[in-house]
């Protein structure tokens, strides 16, 4: 979980698929380290060109929001500053 969030805090997005599309990877990549593999973000899927193969991945909304935009926290905060305040004027 460190490794995952410090990744995550320095836009790197780690994904996690099972062992079967693990092995599939291993394979193609080194059948052919030329191999293209596709990370799709927005839908989470990662996607390996050659076989048409994919699996789907988990990213919470939160840092998947960050890593689309190239938010940090505070560029995060900034964004919904607007939000924030509407929300602080209805609870005064």
């Amino acid at each position: 979980d460190i490794f995952k969030n410090n990744a995550l805090n320095n836009f790197l997005l780690p994904v996690t698929v099972s062992e079967a599309f693990l092995q599939q990877l291993f394979k193609e990549v080194q059948s052919d380290p030329a191999t293209a593999i596709e990370v799709n973000l927005p839908d989470q899927i990662i996607r390996l060109v050659s076989i048409s193969g994919q699996e789907t991945f988990d990213i919470s909304p939160y840092k998947k929001t960050c890593l689309l935009n190239g938010y940090d926290d505070i560029d995060y905060l900034l964004n919904i500053k607007e939000e924030i305040e509407a929300w602080e004027q209805q609870t005064i």
